[in-house]
């Protein structure tokens, strides 16, 4: 049973946001819910990664985020195979700075079992990801 203090904080505040990082990082969404995730270099680069449509045609409830600090001309091939599998996108513009350029992800619950890894692991993920993983 919900504390009245905490009812009043949610009704002046808001519901708490699981995650916020996570969230920042993944254009909205959590990692425990990703399909597949491609960086801002690899949706840059012109190369159509077909992972991205294998998620999109056979999965079930996914929705498509994309890093809407990227031009339309580098993400439209997405946007038209989000359109032709019936995939509703959202673009987010991130407010603090992300290696992510576009995810496909469960619109509502965790992927179960969770991906191994939700990254196609290329040199262009390399280059995007190093800045990041510097200690």
């Amino acid at each position: 049973m919900k504390k009245v203090n905490d009812i009043l904080e949610e009704a002046i505040y808001g519901k708490p946001e699981i995650r916020p990082q996570e969230r920042k990082l993944f254009l909205s969404t959590i990692l425990e819910r990703i399909h597949v995730a491609l960086t801002v270099k690899q949706v840059v680069s012109g190369n159509e990664y077909t992972e991205v449509a294998a998620a999109m045609n056979t999965k079930k409830d996914v929705h498509l985020y994309i890093n809407g600090h990227l031009s339309y001309q580098f993400y439209s091939r997405y946007t038209k195979l989000a359109a032709k599998a019936n995939v509703p996108y959202t673009i987010v513009t991130p407010t603090e700075s992300t290696p992510i350029g576009l995810v496909v992800a469960n619109a509502s619950h965790a992927i179960q079992p969770p991906t191994a890894s939700v990254f196609i692991e290329d040199s262009l993920y390399e280059k995007d990801m190093a800045p990041f993983n510097q200690d």
